[in-house]
């Protein structure tokens, strides 16, 4: 008997060395951060068949072998369609652009994308503006409706949006939502259930098994695309929810900015819903219906930058990182959340140690207290180096724009925090044109006239009690 336990007792420890041994090689081969593999590798080793488990079931990529199975499996047509969006600016066009056509290079090094002229673009500053103009796009179309949303709240807001889908729907318009499902769930019930009464074909992406921790959790879709007969596009950062509308009374009243696009660049943002549908659903979305020829509308020239923790991975980041590097007069920063890593702080000192005046605008209270506290840290850093920080007074503004000198903008759903750069699905498009820089400097600098210049004194003048909270805070940096 003590034998057969001896036995059992020696298999047992060497299956435990082993899928240490093999849990340890994969995360030193597949972890791109040294602390992030160290981290795992002690877990590991440190706890015995738990730390193993534990990294298989959270450490391992699946969301990115899922995204490279899909793309292996896509059929030759269906490939096809997602081409017939390259309408690519000539190399004479892209030479006339002035000091940015390094950039431009850059981003399609990264993206692996063309920058794609003939393009209009138009800010809609507020869901007043924003909802109407979506919703009658939705009453005209013709063929196709698909939208994808981080937050559909079941409020006044959402329940339009449903009707609209609705009739859409009932005059034969294919139409399609993707959901995030952690998004799903800020209002209660949950609108998926409006939407599947009204046998509109709706999915939600990445079910979660906490999403009672919803403002903290990663892995989330956070794009926000509407396409209408593959022909007129909406992207930004505004999420379907009455709070968007400045014009109605509501408890939690947001600013924000969303975007109207038509032409050649529309099918780069039906491309990523197709392939976010296709992820949640195995479905394939495919021909006349979705995609159509591209036409030249307009003088922007633009190009949808996809980023999240699968085959995009980093995207948006490099992107920062490139046009910081070109910047030669201003760098115009609005963002919800402003929790960069050193490089990108960096580059900004650097930037403006050079000369670019460089302008941060800022929520004045930010919805989420974490976030403001942890905050501190990286805006003292820009501060004592000579950027300018302006916090702009309620309601909160979720507004997302990034402008470097006088003829480039990045737009899109993606804030300067982690979760946005390194853990969650975005969506943004660069865009080269200088008439549209000049009316988003406009909306700016309506932001920074009303707003409150912060000063490092009053950094440096915070209690003892209050630089502890913001210093605990500033650890959870990466996971915010």
């Amino acid at each position: 008997m003590s034998d057969m336990m001896q036995f059992w007792t020696v298999l047992l420890a060497i299956s435990e060395r082993g899928l240490a041994l093999v849990s340890s090689m994969h995360a030193v081969l597949y972890k791109r951060e040294t602390q992030s593999v160290l981290s795992w590798v002690g877990l590991i080793w440190l706890s015995p068949f738990v730390g193993s488990i534990l990294y298989i079931c959270f450490g391992v990529n699946r969301i990115e072998r899922k995204a490279q199975r899909l793309h292996r499996s896509m059929d030759r047509q269906f490939r096809h369609e997602l081409e017939r969006g390259r309408f690519v600016d000539s190399p004479e066009a892209r030479h006339r652009l002035p000091f940015h056509g390094r950039l431009c290079s850059v981003v399609g090094r990264i993206t692996g994308k063309p920058l794609l002229a003939g393009n209009s673009v138009t800010p809609l500053d507020g869901g007043s503006k924003a909802y109407p103009m979506m919703l009658d796009a939705i009453a005209q179309a013709k063929r196709s409706v698909s939208l994808c949303s981080y937050i559909f709240d079941n409020d006044r807001a959402g329940r339009e949006f449903v009707d609209a889908l609705k009739d859409a729907h009932h005059r034969g318009i294919e139409v399609r939502v993707l959901i995030d499902y952690v998004g799903s769930r800020y209002s209660k019930p949950s609108i998926v259930h409006a939407l599947r009464k009204a046998q509109i074909p709706v999915a939600t992406f990445l079910p979660t098994w906490r999403p009672w921790l919803a403002n903290y959790a990663n892995l989330r879709l956070h794009r926000k695309m509407m396409v209408v007969d593959g022909e007129v596009g909406f992207t930004g950062g505004m999420n379907i929810r009455e709070g968007c509308r400045e014009d109605w009374e509501t408890s939690h009243p947001v600013q924000d900015v969303h975007f109207r696009i038509v032409g050649p660049a529309v099918n780069h943002i039906q491309e990523m819903f197709v392939t976010d549908w296709a992820f949640a659903t195995e479905e394939r979305l495919q021909g006349a219906t979705w995609f159509r020829p591209p036409e030249n509308h307009g003088t922007v020239r633009a190009r949808g930058i996809p980023d999240g923790p699968d085959s995009d991975f980093d995207y948006i980041r490099l992107v920062i990182m490139g046009a910081i590097a070109v910047a030669s007069r201003r760098i115009d920063i609005v963002t919800p959340y402003f929790l960069p890593d050193a490089a990108i702080v960096d580059a900004l000192n650097v930037a403006a140690m050079k000369g670019v005046k460089v302008r941060i605008v800022l929520p004045e209270v930010n919805n989420i207290r974490f976030v403001q506290w942890a905050s501190s840290d990286p805006l003292s850093h820009v501060l004592s180096r000579g950027c300018e920080v302006y916090r702009n007074p309620p309601p909160f503004d979720h507004t997302k724009i990034f402008l470097i000198d006088d003829d480039w903008a990045l737009i899109g759903s993606s804030n300067w925090d982690p979760r946005s750069l390194r853990l969650n699905f975005e969506f943004n498009m660069e865009c080269y044109d200088q008439n549209l820089v000049a009316s988003l400097s406009e909306i700016v600098q309506s932001k920074i006239d009303k707003s409150r210049r912060m000063t490092v004194s009053e950094l440096r003048s915070r209690s003892l009690p209050e630089r502890l909270r913001d210093g605990v805070a500033r650890m959870a940096i990466p996971y915010l």
